[in-house]
């Protein structure tokens, strides 16, 4: 059975949810909506004083993997190279 509890603390809202035997745990429907958490998002769990704080993961930008990718064209001609690519 699942069952959670959401609380109003001054301006925070407070889930409380039961960790199962799998060491798993429900985020309440109402909070992933609020924090944008989709199927498959990464959430870090980040030790503080206290207890733990858990956020979903940023990933930087999807193109960084290609900064830098075609560096071995600098300086050449564009229209050489769209000449080239179209195979002129």
């Amino acid at each position: 059975m699942r069952r959670w509890v959401e609380t109003r603390r001054g301006a925070q809202t407070v889930a409380v949810s039961r960790v199962n035997t799998k060491g798993q745990v429900t985020i309440p429907k109402a909070l992933r909506e609020r924090c944008g958490l989709r199927p498959g998002d990464e959430i870090e769990f980040i030790e503080v004083e206290g207890g733990l704080r858990v956020q979903k993961r940023r990933e930087g930008s999807p193109f960084s993997r290609y900064r830098g990718y075609l560096s071995h064209l600098k300086g050449q001609d564009p229209d050489a190279l769209l000449e080239a690519m179209r195979g002129r």
